[in-house]
């Protein structure tokens, strides 16, 4: 892991836990950012791989405006954006149902072609207490690992698909039907599968981290079912131990900004008879080498 990125005279960086993580002081999201903020910025998302800031006022247009400098945006191909900006996407739980985008470890759209870069989640209306997000950094999960199995990981590729998450069987047809409170709509997305290495070398830090994740990998190519189910059951219990996460207690109008091509991230259902509104843009990202 990489040297943590110093505070600036415009953003100031505290670090939240020893794996991964960091909140920013000292900058407002919601207007204009001089080229010394946005740097800070990135260079503390680098280091940190996933950062926090507290007290934001996002509109939807400057929450993508912020996003943008990081890159162009996703449209998601299965679940609905708002029909103004389809780049956003409103996580809506309503009070007295369970949440059901996000709950379980996963790498955002590892299914893509090319996976997201990052994602800017805002908190619009959260819960009183509960619903907080884990983060893992892959960075440490690879590193924890002996040199024979990261010998034996960095010559595999595995398979990826959203059949798991998003086919109507398993999700239900309701939002499919626009009954819910996300719209999800049918697209050859849903069962479409794309190889990854088990291994990326990160395009801008050249760290190696994992790259698989119970949600969207569903095979290892080139070994019997057993093998790849075995091997796969091993990483995923192992890319989530403790000392590689940190934790995020959401407050209303707190951003997190995570790198989608270190980090994994899971959504606790864990405040049932609260409502949780959040806004999220994904930020689209190149194919995994």
């Amino acid at each position: 892991m990489s040297i943590a990125a110093p505070s600036s005279a415009c953003v100031q960086v505290r670090p939240v836990s020893g794996a991964l993580g960091a909140e920013l002081a000292g900058v407002d999201l919601a207007r204009p950012l001089a080229a010394a903020e946005l740097d800070a910025i990135r260079s503390a998302l680098l280091a940190h791989e996933v950062i926090f800031l507290r007290d934001q006022q996002l509109s939807p247009e400057s929450q993508l405006a912020f996003a943008r400098h990081f890159g162009e945006l996703d449209i998601h191909p299965i679940v609905e954006g708002l029909p103004e900006h389809p780049e956003l996407l409103r996580v809506h739980k309503p009070a007295g149902e369970s949440a059901s985008f996000g709950t379980g470890w996963h790498t955002d759209n590892s299914f893509f072609e090319c996976p997201s870069l990052g994602a800017v989640l805002y908190a619009f209306a959260v819960p009183p207490y509960g619903g907080d997000t884990l983060f893992a950094s892959m960075t440490r999960a690879w590193q924890a690992l002996s040199q024979r199995m990261q010998r034996l990981l960095s010559d595999l590729t595995a398979v990826h698909s959203a059949a798991r998450a998003y086919d109507p069987a398993v999700t239900g047809e309701a939002k499919y039907r626009g009954e819910a409170a996300m719209k999800y709509r049918h697209s050859d997305a849903i069962r479409r599968e794309v190889s990854h290495p088990v291994v990326r070398t990160h395009p801008e830090t050249g760290r190696k981290g994992l790259f698989v994740n119970p949600m969207f990998t569903q095979r290892i190519e080139g070994m019997h079912a057993a093998e790849s189910d075995a091997l796969l059951g091993f990483l995923f219990e192992h890319i989530t131990r403790p000392e590689f996460t940190c934790r995020f207690r959401w407050q209303q109008d707190s951003v997190a900004f995570w790198d989608n091509r270190c980090v994994q991230h899971y959504a606790l259902d864990d405040y049932h008879e609260f409502e949780r509104l959040m806004m999220r843009v994904t930020i689209r990202g190149d194919r995994p080498v």
